[in-house]
């Protein structure tokens, strides 16, 4: 077992590991933890009680945090045309197809979300095995894939995020900064935790939500009570 700084022992001083805590009061123990050198992004995690093997129990989904993420998102176009002159003024990092798609191929992963249009999608699905393990593949479900690319680049780099269950049936997405007020921080986890609630596939049986921590990096998460998730 690694070595636990003194820091991080502090911060699980405030922890009490056998209770479950209402939001307000997580969060509040969240904020009075020992302060890193840095700002550290908030997680929630959600344990799932479903099949990630089982496709239509595939849970999916994107949120817009009326806090934003805190963080500056850099975006990619897959895109030609006008679409591509849209994405290059409404701010993309990248934008392009043949030469990104070669790009992306030869190990480029330094970005956040990744947008296409819908007729880029035939040449985007060959590097569907680079994007797909990182979370990165555009999708129509989550507003990655359309043609109104400026539109969809102002919600990411607003606080729209995106969310997808794990081989592990985890989900896990930053929710801002350390640095939030208390109120942010409550106000972007509860956005998600109803986003997360109502994804439930139809197909989905028994405990959908098994548990559900919020963390800050480098600090002990704190569980959550099952009555904010509970179905």
């Amino acid at each position: 077992m690694a070595k636990r700084s003194k820091r991080y022992i502090k911060a699980a001083e405030l922890v009490d590991s056998t209770k479950t805590y209402g939001i307000e009061a997580a969060v509040e123990i969240l904020k009075n933890f020992p302060a890193p050198k840095f700002d550290p992004t908030v997680t929630l995690s959600f344990n799932m009680g479903i099949d990630p093997r089982k496709s239509d129990q595939m849970v999916r989904g994107s949120v817009s945090l009326p806090n934003g993420t805190g963080k500056d998102v850099k975006v990619i176009v897959f895109a030609t045309g006008d679409a591509a002159k849209a994405a290059e003024a409404a701010g993309a990092n990248e934008v392009g197809l043949e030469e990104l798609i070669k790009k992306v191929q030869g190990g480029y992963t330094d970005f956040d979300v990744a947008i296409a249009t819908p007729s880029a999608m035939t040449e985007v699905r060959k590097i569907a095995r680079v994007l797909g393990p990182r979370g990165l593949m555009p999708n129509p479900k989550t507003g990655t894939v359309t043609d109104d690319v400026a539109s969809a680049i102002d919600k990411v780099k607003a606080g729209s995020i995106n969310y997808k269950l794990d081989k592990n049936a985890v989900i896990a997405a930053g929710i801002g900064k350390a640095s939030f007020t208390q109120a942010k921080i409550v106000e972007n986890a509860t956005a998600l935790l109803e986003s997360v609630v109502k994804a439930k596939p139809a197909s989905a049986k028994g405990n959908y939500i098994q548990s559900v921590t919020i963390a800050s990096c480098m600090n002990p998460g704190i569980k959550l009570e099952a009555s904010l998730y509970a179905l």
